[in-house]
């Protein structure tokens, strides 16, 4: 959510940070901006709506030369999405402008003390009372801006990451974080600031990784200079050289970056259980799990913590892990756990899962659970995440950069993983036999081979979308293993098509939801042969009695579900802990054509955002 960029170096700034903002696009926003300073004075655009707008604007409006700038896209927290409260703002003077994701939460009590020091404000934002804090501080301390930078952020309370610079000191950027990423690309005499790699990936692969409660001084000609913001002492950044390649952040020919994802889970997969699992050796190797092994197997219980689709994924993780490795396990709502005391102790072990890396209530639960003595094991897919270095190991899904919003590859590799690491505790807990072992690992490795044919249905699952695309509400049903599959798929099409969708375990219905079905009511029903199928087949009986439509999610041969079910999408044949990876592919499918069908904006649904930075 918001999107940060930021140069200074000897190039033009304006094509650099207008690439880079529609390379933010997908994290989410509703207005956009940017802030050039020409040599000798600073140029500001912004405006509600999508960069394009902005470029538009700026194009007729604005010069655009310079070889310092930033930009932002905004997601709207405090005041209304429009012109005025989007971002940069300047500060009273003139002299300074800033640019900040996050929410300040002791905002208004700062803007009354700067009221009455004779401050005016045009916007709504908090981010308008953080650089009038800022230049309040520089002018009464007679200080430079990194100092008053860092004594304002002292007094203020909430989140934020932001990059300001002063018009009298162009040859400097002042950043910092806390709770929201910040990253700065380091090239030969220029330098990049961004939300993510994303946007300086084609210019340099060298990266530092701003820390919470770090700030960074970043100087054309002397480089780098990074403090904690509390003390001022000094701190040796670690400069990451980065794994991201522009081809992967491109389309690649797809209409869609959610289509393109869609289709690249094989090789997703692939990449994830790649060089961690040996088949044929009866092998599987994983660093973090390794090197942690006693506190795995001595785990009172594990609990998971997750929002969104990787909550789904750790509700089909508390599955596997039952099932194979015996362990107690609990799935909780990131953005609950903190607030309800939870019970936890040196002998739970929990995982918490983010695609990002960065989801801010995820990490607000990591935190808890390490204060309390738990181990804490991350699952995310962004290397060098804020994710990945607050927890005490780990394994990244290596699934690639995913830019649409709503999650498809995530979802399949997280699964992934955590099918690798209940197999390997399973197997040292002798809770597996050595050819069931084996079995599940030649399985998992045919699944790349398996998706490919789930996605052959593309075609298919798009005529049934054009049957139901007007339809108010959807039902999605399944059992067991299948039924966070089904309250996924009832999220993407929620997500990305704004239809009323719900997930029920399909034994549920009985208990209310069959009251809404009739005639004009679509129920996708997940029915593989493993796993409970003739209770599944039950449900399907019921539903056809009362003449709701059904889309049945089967496996590959089914005639019994076939002769119940207006329309039947085969999926391959696989053992029942994987059959999420491959029932949840035209799930998927049906989501992005309805979607599309409605001429909504898939990539970038309303309202949403790529990673929730602030709570």
């Amino acid at each position: 959510m918001c999107g940060i960029v930021g140069y200074i170096g000897h190039r033009e700034a304006y094509p650099i940070i207008l690439k880079g903002l529609k390379r933010l696009e997908y994290r989410g926003y509703d207005s956009a901006g940017i802030a050039l300073f020409d040599g000798t004075d600073i140029k500001l655009s912004k405006t509600k709506g999508k960069v394009d707008d902005l470029q538009d604007k700026i194009e007729r409006e604005m010069p655009t030369n310079g070889n310092l700038g930033i930009g932002h896209t905004r997601w709207a927290t405090h005041g209304v999405p429009n012109d005025v409260n989007s971002h940069p703002h300047y500060s009273n003077s003139g002299d300074l402008v800033i640019i900040h994701n996050g929410i300040i939460e002791n905002y208004e009590s700062l803007k009354k003390e700067l009221i009455k020091r004779g401050y005016t404000f045009k916007s709504d934002t908090d981010t308008e009372v953080l650089v009038n804090l800022i230049e309040d501080v520089k002018k009464n301390e007679n200080t430079k801006l990194g100092k008053a930078v860092q004594i304002a952020l002292n007094q203020v309370v909430g989140a934020y990451a932001i990059a300001v610079f002063d018009k009298h000191k162009p040859n400097e950027i002042v950043v910092a974080r806390l709770g929201s990423p910040l990253a700065i690309g380091i090239g030969e005499d220029e330098f990049f600031i961004a939300s993510d790699a994303s946007p300086f990936i084609e210019y340099t692969k060298n990266a530092i990784y701003l820390e919470d409660e770090e700030m960074a001084v970043v100087r054309r000609n002397k480089g780098v200079k990074v403090r904690k913001i509390k003390d001022d002492s000094l701190v040796d950044p670690y400069v990451q050289e980065l794994q991201l390649n522009l081809e992967q952040i491109e389309k690649g020919g797809y209409e869609h970056f959610m289509l393109k994802e869609i289709y690249e889970q094989p090789s997703a997969i692939l990449d994830t259980f790649r060089g961690r699992m040996r088949p044929n050796e009866g092998i599987i190797k994983m660093a973090g799990i390794e090197d942690n092994m006693k506190t795995f197997l001595n785990a009172n219980r594990i609990i998971v913590v997750a929002c969104g689709t990787s909550w789904h994924a750790g509700l089909v993780s508390e599955y596997i892990f039952e099932d194979l490795a015996r362990i107690p396990v609990e799935v909780e709502y990131a953005s609950e756990f903190r607030y309800r005391n939870p019970v936890i102790t040196d002998k739970d072990v929990v995982i918490a899962i983010s695609q990002s890396g960065e989801t801010a209530d995820t990490l607000a639960a990591i935190k808890l659970a390490k204060s309390r003595g738990a181990f804490v094991f991350g699952v995310c897919n962004v290397v060098g995440s804020s994710i990945a270095r607050e927890t005490d190991a780990g394994a990244y899904t290596h699934a690639g950069p995913e830019i649409g919003v709503a999650s498809t590859k995530a979802f399949t590799t997280q699964i992934t993983v955590l099918t690798l690491i209940a197999l390997r505790l399973a197997r040292a807990k002798g809770t597996i036999s050595s050819s069931e072992f084996r079995h599940h690992m030649i399985e998992l490795e045919l699944i790349p081979e398996k998706v490919k044919r789930a996605l052959e249905s593309d075609a298919y699952v798009k005529t049934i979308a054009d049957i139901y695309k007007n339809a108010s509400n959807f039902l999605y049903l399944g059992r067991g293993y299948n039924f966070p599959v089904a309250l996924e798929g009832a999220l993407k099409l929620k997500e990305i098509s704004y239809i009323h969708a719900e997930g029920y375990p399909a034994a549920e219905m009985k208990h209310g939801p069959i009251a809404l079905i009739d005639e004009n009511m679509p129920i996708v029903v997940i029915a593989t042969k493993k796993g409970h199928y003739e209770k599944v087949v039950s449900n399907i009986q019921e539903i056809k009695s009362r003449k709701g439509k059904i889309i049945g999610i089967v496996t590959e041969g089914d005639e019994q579900v076939r002769a119940l079910a207006d329309h039947v999408i085969e999926v391959p044949e696989t053992i029942e802990s994987l059959t999420p990876l491959l029932t949840t592919i035209p799930l998927q499918l049906l989501s992005y054509h309805i979607a599309l069908m409605l001429g909504k904006n898939v990539d970038q649904p309303r309202n949403l955002a790529k990673a929730v930075t602030v709570e």
